[in-house]
């Protein structure tokens, strides 16, 4: 994980001896510090009051699953704090710290303080990427409450989960969201994938899930089409599809939805970025994110 320790002035001594410990890229302070720091690093390690550095990401701030972790060091090298990212690298950063300089990493997201699971701990431990982020949220809640079931499915697969279901996946960074008409052969939907990926210069292996909706669970071409791709296909139901806003018009709204490919691609898509918006190749709409 690419590293920047940022101290006050005073500090410095007390982060370079942090940065020299974690490997990390010392950075002084200035005022436009922390902004660069969010652009080019995957974690951040302030030596300095939490207030300070606080304040200073406030502003930056996006989503969970785009912020660098971010990690308070007292300048007493007493305590290393979590304040940003926790189950995103910052926990483990602060043992880490811990670890190396004697601070006490001091631990407050719920499961982790509690001595229970988490989905991205899950994950971690299997190498997958969670494909649905929303879902963290009711299955992290569910994990404090009791013991959540975990399962494994061999690919290529078809999943159809609640918003309630985390699902990992283990594969790239892109998410196809695909729409088509009644009774599209799989030949097609294979045609269109592979032309889209094509375009915006992405292989196949660094799709990590195919998405679209619910209302087409009983489309055997689009199931047997992304599992020619050797993808993983999952069904988002109307509310989720729904919950986003995609810069296409649509004719999805005859069926009572927002859209298809480009909500699909929002609702699971990490960064929430369009890489390609929808494009129609024949019977099939494809879009492209990450």
């Amino acid at each position: 994980m690419k590293t920047a320790v940022i101290a006050l002035r005073r500090f410095e001594e007390e982060g370079h001896l942090v940065a020299d410990a974690l490997g990390g890229e010392f950075l002084p302070y200035s005022p436009q510090v922390f902004e660069k720091a969010f652009a080019a690093y995957e974690a951040i390690v302030a030596v300095m009051s939490a207030g300070i550095a606080v304040r200073k990401c406030g502003p930056l701030l996006t989503t969970k699953w785009q912020d660098p972790a971010v990690v308070v060091v007292s300048p007493d090298l007493g305590f290393a704090v979590p304040v940003l990212g926790g189950h995103h690298g910052a926990n483990d950063l602060a043992r880490e710290i811990g670890e190396k300089t004697g601070a006490v990493p001091v631990i407050s997201t719920a499961t982790e303080a509690l001595g229970r699971p988490c989905v991205e701990g899950v994950a971690a431990s299997v190498g997958g990427e969670i494909a649905n982020p929303a879902s963290t949220l009711p299955v992290n809640a569910a994990m404090l409450d009791g013991e959540v079931p975990v399962y494994t499915v061999g690919g290529p697969a078809v999943v159809v989960a609640s918003p309630g279901v985390s699902v990992l996946v283990e594969g790239g960074e892109y998410v196809v969201g695909i729409g088509c008409r009644r009774g599209t052969l799989a030949a097609a939907v294979v045609a269109a994938v592979r032309a889209a990926l094509r375009t915006t210069g992405i292989g196949a292996d660094e799709v990590l899930v195919y998405a679209t909706t619910t209302k087409k669970s009983d489309e055997p071409g689009l199931r047997d089409g992304v599992a020619a791709l050797g993808g993983i296909l999952l069904y988002l139901g109307d509310e989720t599809l729904n919950a986003q806003t995609p810069p296409s018009p649509s004719r999805a709204g005859l069926i009572g939805l927002a859209g298809v490919a480009e909500p699909a691609v929002l609702a699971l898509a990490r960064r929430g970025e369009l890489i390609m918006k929808k494009k129609v190749y024949g019977d099939v709409t494809v879009a492209i994110g990450r």
